[in-house]
């Protein structure tokens, strides 16, 4: 019995650290998510929260699942996890019976699971976090109380120095398809093998005041009580997506030019500001600065964002003179962790990326990568 016991510990434990590490790696990933979710629920107001909410979520999953290893604190561990367990069963049961969240984000961009797949984890860790709970008497901690409290409080700080230090200077491991060394263009097309979208034709009647859908094989069976409507085609089974499908560059007067920026065979910079209300704008002046050294050297700089309403304005107030294009807004908060961002391309492959809290000098970039 005890052998089952430790066994439950090492699983749900690891779990929840492998979980809390992974969404402490990309905070503000993970509040895009929460987003997601307050939307779904009609709880926008609570937007304000998701970054707070994300940290604090990644920083107490992480603790309670070295806590349970260590056998620390057991009752009061176990019964957290339980709560938090039956909070993300019931959310990942409703949005994946009412399809409302197609990504559960549980494990960020690393592993991407549907909500009805996590749901699944949810019950089959909650059935052991349970069956220790029952047994709680039989676990013993690992260490004195002493040493217990001190490492209690060495984990509580790093579980939440860590969320902090990746919301502030980019993700450590960067899973996203934008990420270091990886080409835009390769990451639009399909995987050789890839599953197409299912489309069936169906036809619209209506019987008896109700409508109703038929297939081309149904309809041949219909008699004059029926009343046809009209005529769409139905998805069936959603076929596979390129890990980036949603990318394209167009100027203010909607002119596209993504092709000829990412074929651009030397290297050229991306300023990323998905929305220009919240862009940080007191990096701003270094920025400029760096803006003029790269057209000295004529190396290519443009700016991407997603409010192409607040342009001129952000021009002024900035006295930025750059070319600003646009780019999806969700787009351009999954290339970079950061408003502003800079990102080096070179003929579509992402070079080198950087959060403005260590936004580079030019000096050192051309050094680094300009020079050799």
């Amino acid at each position: 019995m005890r052998f089952v016991i430790s066994l439950f510990r090492i699983i749900v434990g690891l779990l929840f650290i492998f979980s809390g590490l992974i969404k402490a790696n990309d905070p503000l990933g993970f509040s895009y998510k929460l987003d997601e979710y307050f939307e779904v629920f009609g709880m926008e107001w609570m937007k304000s929260l998701s970054l707070f909410l994300s940290i604090v979520m990644c920083a107490l999953e992480t603790l309670l699942g070295f806590l349970l290893l260590i056998g620390a604190r057991i009752k009061l561990t176990l019964w957290l996890l339980a709560l938090m367990l039956i909070f993300f069963a019931s959310l990942n049961f409703y949005s994946g019976y009412y399809d409302k969240v197609r990504e559960c984000g549980c494990f960020g961009d690393f592993i991407v699971m549907t909500p009805w797949q996590e749901f699944r984890n949810n019950v089959i860790m909650l059935v052991m976090t349970f069956f220790m709970i029952i047994k709680s008497n039989d676990i013993r901690p690992i260490f004195g109380r002493t040493i217990e409290n001190i490492l209690v409080v060495i984990a509580a700080i790093k579980c939440i120095a860590f969320p902090l230090y990746t919301y502030n200077y980019l993700p450590i491991k960067d899973f996203r398809p934008y990420a270091i060394g990886k080409n835009i263009q390769e990451g639009m097309k399909l995987p050789p093998g890839a599953k197409t979208d299912s489309i069936q034709m169906v036809f619209i009647y209506k019987k008896d005041g109700k409508q109703i859908e038929l297939t081309p094989e149904q309809i041949k069976t219909i008699d004059s009580t029926y009343t046809y409507v009209d005529r769409k085609d139905k998805m069936i089974r959603e076929g596979d997506k390129p890990a980036i499908h949603d990318f394209s560059i167009t100027s203010v007067d909607g002119s596209e030019y993504t092709d000829d920026i990412l074929n651009n065979p030397n290297y050229n910079f991306f300023i990323v500001c998905y929305d220009l209300d919240k862009t940080n704008k007191d990096v701003f002046g270094k920025i400029n600065d760096f803006i003029k050294l790269c057209k000295a050297d004529n190396i290519s700089v443009i700016l991407l964002t997603a409010s192409a309403d607040q342009i001129e304005a952000f021009k002024k107030e900035t006295g930025t003179d750059v070319d600003f294009y646009t780019t999806d807004g969700t787009t351009l908060k999954t290339m970079i962790r950061s408003n502003p961002g800079l990102m080096l391309l070179k003929k579509g492959t992402v070079i080198d990326m950087w959060h403005y809290h260590s936004f580079p000098s030019y000096s050192d970039v051309k050094a680094k990568y300009f020079n050799k």
